[in-house]
């Protein structure tokens, strides 16, 4: 087997998009934290339903493919309905499939999307997974993204990998990874490359702070570049010697899923190619701009032409030094 330019790492899900129009927001003093309130015990109109293939690592993996990159994917889905749904779309994106292993008698994991307003609510279904790294084989980049509870022993084979090859290591936890703390987690952030987190996600690693404070703070557990992602409010990243600002582009929402996954996906292309990362932050709003312009993670996704243009289209929006 041939070498890869990217093994993304993560839990795969089938996404069912539901757009609604009759909720109500109720204010919480949350912060970017609304409450969306349905009536109990009626019946909801839905104005538009839509499944689609998706999870951090799927999204990664298709985004970069897109661009021209080699990639695969290990996951764990379930010999289902779902898990074939998921196995087909990956080969349909010229995805090596290689490293998917399917678990006989079991379910795939499954979200229900609620799109209201552009933004998403999500309902998520996960089940307990055995992970067990396959031999892999070389990769220039790993994506290292949201698995279940079950996952230490396939942190420290990733990180066992990343030593032993020199890849560089994308790290973009998810909700399991985050729990057990960034002193649990500092073996896997010593050896991560570019670390993505969002503010809230920052918080919990590093505590409460203004921005530089959460970059610095970041930068001390190991990561050579740190890259932190506020909603509207754009990007912040910082190489461990300068820090970034990133506004956005410009555009109408349609559904906020995936925005995420589009942004450290174009950074990673980016930085890939050998550009630095104020020219990745570009990359990143580009694809992630791209992808909230429609329904799910995937449909937006950019090639390498794609971002060019988008690019060029908004040409005045450029990071900043803080």
């Amino acid at each position: 087997m041939g070498k890869f330019d990217m093994i993304s790492i993560g839990d795969a899900v089938l996404d069912t998009f539901l757009k609604v129009r009759d909720v109500i927001l109720v204010p919480s003093r949350e912060e970017h934290n609304a409450m969306l309130c349905l009536p109990y015990a009626d019946k909801i109109p839905v104005e538009s339903f839509e499944q689609k293939p998706a999870g951090n690592a799927a999204n990664n993996a298709i985004g970069l493919s897109r661009f021209g990159l080699k990639t695969a994917f290990y996951s764990v889905v379930g010999n289902d309905d779902s898990g074939k749904k998921i196995i087909a779309a990956v080969k349909k994106e010229k995805v090596s499939p290689a490293y998917l292993r399917v678990e006989k008698g079991a379910t795939t994991n499954y979200t229900v999307v609620i799109n209201y307003n552009g933004e998403r609510t999500q309902l998520i279904y996960r089940l307990d997974r055995s992970y067990k790294l396959p031999k892999l084989a070389k990769s220039k980049w790993v994506y290292y993204t949201a698995v279940g509870k079950n996952h230490v022993n396939l942190e420290r084979e990733i990180v066992d990998y990343v030593k032993k090859t020199g890849a560089r290591l994308a790290f973009n936890p998810g909700a399991y990874q985050l729990d057990r703390g960034a002193r649990a987690l500092k073996k896997v952030l010593r050896v991560t490359s570019v670390l993505f987190v969002n503010k809230e996600e920052a918080y919990k690693l590093v505590g409460r702070g203004g921005i530089k404070y959460l970059l610095r703070g970041l930068c001390a557990l190991g990561p050579e570049t740190v890259i932190v992602t506020d909603g509207s409010r754009g990007a912040y990243a910082s190489d461990c010697k300068e820090h970034y600002k990133m506004g956005v582009f410009k555009i109408k929402v349609v559904e906020m899923t995936g925005a995420g996954d589009a942004f450290a996906t174009g950074v990673i292309a980016a930085l890939h190619c050998g550009k630095k990362i104020d020219v990745a932050l570009r990359w990143g709003t580009a694809n992630s701009t791209s992808v909230i312009s429609y329904i799910g993670p995937q449909e937006g996704l950019l090639d390498k032409a794609g971002i060019q243009k988008m690019l060029k289209k908004y040409t005045k929006v450029k990071p900043k030094k803080m």
